[in-house]
């Protein structure tokens, strides 16, 4: 599982985002704001990360009382990634 191509996740104005550029541009046009914890996500995936590992950052960062939140979370956002077609396996 990788990011797609074309989508690059920025800081804007002190907030993240992720644009469309190049080809990708052509057929996604806007930008996705990100919460700290989507910003973990999709940086995570962007380093290879898989998503156990991705969930054991969050509970590290977080806490261990949250796992099932940090859990359904993550799995919840990768599902959306790859619905929106940010995602490529």
């Amino acid at each position: 599982m990788k990011i797609k191509d074309g989508f690059v996740l920025r800081k804007v104005a002190g907030k993240y985002v992720v644009v469309a550029t190049g080809e990708a541009s052509k057929s996604f046009h806007g930008m996705v704001k990100l919460n700290e914890n989507a910003k973990n996500i999709w940086t995570g995936i962007s380093q290879g990360k898989s998503v156990d590992e991705i969930i054991e950052e969050l509970v590290k960062e977080n806490s261990e009382d949250d796992r099932a939140a940090i859990t359904a979370d993550v799995q919840s956002m990768v599902e959306e990634m790859k619905t929106a077609g940010f995602i490529v396996d």
